[in-house]
């Protein structure tokens, strides 16, 4: 009794819905309550008792169906047969609801069956006892719908694939006839109401998803016709889709069902009529569309092959696609994209055919219109709309596909052409738009060597209207047939006066498509923009700064591109030439007698973004930089080192500073080493100063870079780098959590990482080593994955540093063996609670073998230390996430394994841990979520 008021106690928690934390430990309570043997004979008796809360009666059958997932071995032998007599009693006792209820016990009795071989009759035993009786035949009805889906998709059942297969067959295969038999007796009974006819057609859909009707049974059955005829009855439409579509799935293998697909396309091919009959009706619409759609993909090889007697579904889809409902039209797209592919891999297409996707490009066409009111539209319905067009245009990619860009592109072409003729107001732009958005979606199909459709296309641009909605499109047009401008340079002229129209614009979303079209033009046809570079200067002066940043942008990664394709030394010159125009901005910023606003470091900032994407797009000239370069690196850095000093404490400035540094060092390359040192001290003073991980990160990247040159200073300052950074990492965790800083510890491991592979002897025969790994153990107690692994991958490569396997004691290793094994033995207790909490917790899934890795080399460096350290360890592991029998049974597999000197069973006893607490946090999940 103490129990059942403990549960009826938490479960009052939810009732009153006080706070989180309260929430939260009834909800643990209730969790842990399920875990227990004595769950059995308490949710028996809340179940059965009639005075009991509905709450505790429904968690009473979700525990039973928890239970017999997770916890049937709790269960003796001798006693699964009253289990079972338990179930089915509960089940005839709630035959009439809640139907939640009936669902639990009717999974929970699924399980049971699956690993209850001793129960060899279990449907015949549910047939027997629920369905003589019209009052329970929907209990019974219930239990055939989820037994399929229960045996065939929950997984978490602790059976083998070899008794899976035995027991399934035992239970669904050998009685799937005596369903289909029993469905149509109850289909036919007097009095059957539609809720009763719904169940059967819900129970008949699971089974013949599970595979186990066989199509041709079905068919020589009453049901085949019954369910046909259902399509009439507004009650059953539903479900009666659903069994057509999965019954026509199931005939895939047309070979060996062509008999039934014969008795299958009639009926399919009847219900076209039914289309125009019921064109106010969209839902009715939507389930037709899904079942012509889904004859359509299943048959498309029949089309091709028998086409007058498969056409009619074909013209039924192009129906579906046409209706104005935008929500149906692409439950038709697989199939259109599926047909062309077949088509695609013929020589000739039917004419047919041919006529079906000429219709259905001139449909999209009429689809993708805006509606004459844009403004009626909400912000997300827009969004939507805009999204769909882009799939709409997949479609067009299709009939590109059968019919060839060529005649596609044309088509979009005299839609235009057509409008213009009309001379219709710009009110009308909408009919003008959606073709020029068909044109730029079959933009990647467009044969580069084309010169018939696509130069016609080029002469139409000039003569659009001026409208933004239109200026767009074509902007957009432009930025996707630049591979084919690219073989036709003679447009390029008339190309760039049109783009720079559109910088013009007063519409930003023009802007944007300007730029677009201005960057892919440079990208795909730089070798012939060279002559242009000066204009593009020019505009960059006068227009350039009246255009928001994020186009700006894009025109400085044009240039770039033009820049790239240059002869070195003109190329060399033309970086300097656009490059000083931001290092003078900067340079000014330094030597101002009062500090810039926030207004002009963003302004700065710009300059600095659009300089990176220069510096990335230009790329390292080589190992032999032009003359033009020759003073450039340290003159550079000059500007750069006296901007820093002045604006470190800037986060954004410092963030967008930092990161020009990089390709402007790959830039220079070797070049640059003179200055490294130079770069090292001032990333050191200016994150010792502000404690931004910039500095850190672009450190690294030094590191990384020169870290194996040998110059005394360099490595000097690496030295100074490493020490003072992780006197800093200290000082910032002294007063922030760790969750507060991420990107800090981040760039702090990636630098560690960096130096212990680089410069191992600066990173081990350092004071700082302790500390730094100390440090770094706060980043395996976060919720952050990259960090994470790149904290494992640092232990990982100290625990099996190559000192260990060292084949002669040199003197060095000696050192970094006894330094290494120093600080593991002082943090070692720590570490391995990081570890294994992290395991049992947050770490990323993929992170198990780094953890594997860490353990197997802390057992044989550390193996007393460690058998001191894990029983400690484990008990303060959250129960939660670490059942008791788990951690004992990981405490005895790794005491075994190190007691055996046998150190690659550790491994086994991690996987084995893991796994274990995985299954337990998964059964918690499921459990939340059925609360």
């Amino acid at each position: 009794m103490d129990k059942i008021q403990a549960v009826l106690s938490a479960l009052d928690v939810f009732a009153r819905a006080p706070d989180k934390v309260s929430l939260g430990n009834a909800n643990s309570w209730l969790q842990d309550f399920q875990h227990s043997p004595e769950a059995w004979s308490t949710c028996n008796v809340l179940l059965l008792s009639p005075d009991a809360p509905a709450p505790a009666k429904l968690f009473a059958a979700q525990t039973f169906r928890t239970k017999v997932t997770y916890d049937l071995h709790q269960v003796n032998a001798a006693n699964l047969l009253p289990l079972r007599d338990t179930l089915i009693t509960a089940l005839e006792r709630y035959h009439t609801g809640p139907r939640t209820i009936i669902t639990q016990l009717c999974l929970a009795i699924s399980g049971l069956a699956l690993q209850f071989p001793s129960w060899e009759n279990a449907v015949q035993t549910m047939i027997e006892t629920f369905g003589p009786n019209p009052a329970t035949v929907p209990v019974l009805l219930q239990f055939l719908k989820v037994l399929p889906e229960e045996l065939t998709g929950n997984t978490r059942i602790p059976i083998t694939d070899d008794d899976f297969r035995e027991r399934s067959t035992r239970l669904l295969t050998e009685n799937a006839k005596q369903v289909v038999d029993l469905l149509a007796m109850y289909d036919q009974a007097p009095g059957v109401t539609p809720t009763v006819q719904n169940q059967i057609l819900e129970c008949l859909r699971t089974w013949i998803v599970a595979g186990e009707i066989d199509p041709e049974a079905f068919c020589k059955s009453s049901l085949f016709a019954r369910t046909f005829d259902s399509l009439a009855s507004d009650e059953l439409f539903d479900s009666t889709v659903d069994v057509i579509c999965e019954l026509i799935h199931e005939t895939q293998e047309i070979d060996e069902y062509m008999p039934i697909i014969e008795l299958i396309v009639p009926r399919i091919i009847a219900l076209t009529p039914k289309l125009e009959e019921h064109k106010d009706d969209p839902e009715k619409i939507r389930g037709f569309a899904r079942i012509f759609a889904e004859a359509g993909e299943t048959y498309r090889l029949l089309i091709v092959g028998h086409m007058e007697t498969f056409y009619p579904i074909v013209e039924a889809i192009g129906k579906c696609s046409a209706y104005p409902d935008l929500d149906i039209v692409p439950i038709t797209f697989p199939f259109w994209m599926r047909l062309a592919q077949t088509i695609g891999k013929k020589h000739l297409v039917e004419p047919l055919l041919t006529e079906a996707y000429q219709a259905l490009a001139n449909v999209i066409i009429r689809h993708l219109h805006f509606p004459p009111d844009v403004t009626s539209m909400t912000g997300q319905e827009a969004d939507n709309f805009r999204s769909f067009r882009h799939v709409m245009g997949d479609t067009l990619k299709d009939c590109c596909l059968v019919l060839g860009s060529d005649a596609c592109l044309l088509n979009a072409y005299n839609f235009v052409t057509a409008e213009l003729l009309k001379g219709s107001p710009v009110a009308a732009w909408q009919a003008i738009e959606a073709p020029l958005f068909a044109m730029r979606s079959m933009g990647a199909e467009v044969d580069p060597s084309d010169d018939n459709a696509v130069p016609k296309i080029m002469d139409l641009i000039p003569s659009l209207p001026n409208h933004p909605r239109i200026r767009y499109a074509a902007l957009l047009i432009i930025s996707r047939y630049t591979e084919w401008i690219n073989r036709h340079p003679d447009y390029i002229s008339f190309q760039l006066q049109y783009i720079s129209g559109g910088f013009e614009d007063s519409d930003t979303e023009v802007n944007a498509a300007a730029g677009q079209a201005l960057k892919h033009l440079c990208q795909d046809s730089k070798q012939h923009l060279a002559d242009f570079l000066p204009t593009l200067h020019t505009f960059l002066k006068t227009t350039g700064p009246k255009l928001v940043q994020e186009d700006r942008l894009q025109v400085y990664e044009a240039i770039a591109y033009v820049i790239s394709a240059m002869p070195m030394e003109k190329a060399a010159e033309s970086l300097k030439t656009f490059s000083l125009d931001i290092l003078s901005q900067i340079h000014a910023a330094t030597i101002k007698t009062t500090p810039s606003t926030k207004q002009e470091l963003k302004e700065i900032g710009y300059g600095l973004e659009n300089l990176e994407v220069m510096l990335h797009v230009v790329g390292p000239f080589g190992d032999h930089l032009p003359a033009a370069c020759e003073n450039s690196c340290r003159d550079a850095w000059a500007v750069f080192d006296a901007f820093i000093t002045t604006y470190a404490f800037d986060y954004d400035t410092t963030e967008r500073t930092t990161r020009v540094l990089r390709p402007g060092l790959a830039l220079f390359g070797q070049s640059a080493l003179p200055i490294a040192s130079s770069v090292v001290s001032r990333m050191i003073s200016s994150f010792e100063a502000t404690g931004f991980s910039a500095f850190l990160w672009i450190a690294g990247k030094i590191v990384g870079r020169f870290g194996r040159e040998s110059k005394p200073e360099l490595k000097l300052s690496f030295q100074a780098l490493f020490e003072r950074s992780t006197s800093k990492i200290v000082s910032l965790l002294q007063t922030n959590a760790p969750r507060d800083v991420p990107d800090v510890l981040e760039d702090y491991v990636q630098l560690l990482l960096q130096l212990q592979d680089i410069v191992p002897d600066i990173f081990y025969q350092s004071s700082a080593f302790a500390l730094a790994f100390r440090a770094s153990m706060t980043a395996l107690t976060l919720i952050h994955s990259d960090l994470v692994f790149a904290a494992l991958d640092l232990f990982r490569n100290i625990v099996i540093d190559d000192c260990f396997s060292a084949p002669t004691s040199e003197p060095k290793d000696t050192l970094r063996v006894a330094a290494i094994k120093t600080v593991l033995e002082k943090e070692g207790f720590e570490f391995v609670g990081c570890l294994l909490n992290g395991l049992v917790g947050d770490f990323p899934e993929d992170s198990t073998s780094s953890v594997v890795t860490i353990f197997r080399a802390l057992a044989m460096l550390l193996p007393s230390q460690l058998l001191v350290w894990l029983p400690t360890v484990l008990q303060h592991l959250p129960v939660t996430s670490a059942p008791n029998e788990s951690r004992q049974q990981f405490l005895t597999d790794v005491s075994t394994a190190i007691n055996g000197r046998q150190f690659d069973k550790v491994k086994y006893a991690i996987l084995g841990f893991n796994r274990a607490c995985r299954k337990a946090r998964d059964r918690r999940r499921v459990a939340s979520l059925n609360e």
